[in-house]
């Protein structure tokens, strides 16, 4: 079954990918900054929003690369190579599914992947496991605290630097996510890693904020010398931007997908 999903806007595809505990609405405040130029597509991740479960067993991160790669197959036309964009584990499938040859660009903000040492991966383990047992302890509260510019700002202060932006129906989506939410649990650094590209030019954005207390800011190197081609962008931002800085992130999007799109034409025109 393919993954649920939106799609809006004509054009050039493009396919948002959401991070953990999120689904399609982390996209909300871009996707109408898109639609005027592409062809959009916003997808629920399995074990998220409205898709079926993750099954028992197996490398999580693998199957989500497969299960979007079957809706890129499903949703994009014929002949034609969607350009992605991905946040935090969203980032992470964006680049992977770049690397397979299945984009004509790839933007990535704050990916996963680049995890330094152990040590990283313990602090980003660490965050989650705190926010979970922050919302399970809040329970049915959740939606009265996020309604309230304080509450938010508690509650996605981590991920956001301007957390009384956030949405507050999204806000209490988010809490009740990460208290069920199993990729958490299932997930395992070893497991990020990604394919040697079938393509090394193809264009790719790295959008990190520099306020990201999630993935923290300094994990951009790493991921500048393993896409060295990347083009990298720091930003007053923290680990979701989508609430922070729509404008600017439509524009980072964007800016990738006509690279890629020109890169495109490049390799189609006919040698002389």
């Amino acid at each position: 079954m393919v993954l649920h999903h939106r799609i809006s806007g004509s054009g050039p595809t493009v396919v948002l990918i959401h991070g953990v505990c999120h689904r399609s609405h982390a996209w909300d405040a871009v996707v109408p900054l898109l639609t005027d130029r592409f062809r959009v597509v916003v997808v629920d991740l399995p074990g998220h929003g409205e898709s079926a479960d993750l099954p028992d067993a197996g490398d999580v991160l693998e199957y989500m690369v497969g299960r979007v790669a079957e809706l890129i197959d499903a949703v994009v036309p014929e002949g034609e190579r969607p350009h992605l964009a991905g946040n935090s584990l969203g980032g992470f499938l964006a680049l992977e599914l770049g690397a397979r040859g299945l984009a004509s660009s790839v933007t990535a903000l704050s990916p996963a992947g680049f995890f330094r040492s152990h040590a990283d991966w313990r602090y980003t383990v660490s965050v989650f496991h705190g926010l979970r047992r922050a919302a399970g302890t809040l329970g049915r509260h959740l939606p009265a605290v996020s309604e309230r510019a304080v509450g938010r700002a508690v509650m996605m202060g981590v991920f956001c630097a301007r957390p009384w932006r956030y949405p507050a129906e999204a806000a209490a989506i988010d809490g009740e996510a990460i208290v069920n939410n199993t990729v958490l649990d299932r997930a395992d650094r070893a497991a990020f890693v990604f394919s040697a590209p079938v393509d090394e030019q193809l264009p790719v954005t790295i959008r990190w904020g520099r306020f990201d207390l999630v993935l923290p800011v300094g994990q951009a190197g790493l991921a500048s010398r393993l896409f060295p081609q990347a083009q990298v962008e720091i930003t007053a931002d923290g680990h979701v931007p989508m609430s922070d800085d729509p404008d600017g992130v439509a524009a980072s999007i964007a800016a990738c997908a006509d690279r890629g799109s020109a890169y495109a034409e490049r390799l189609s025109a006919p040698h002389r």
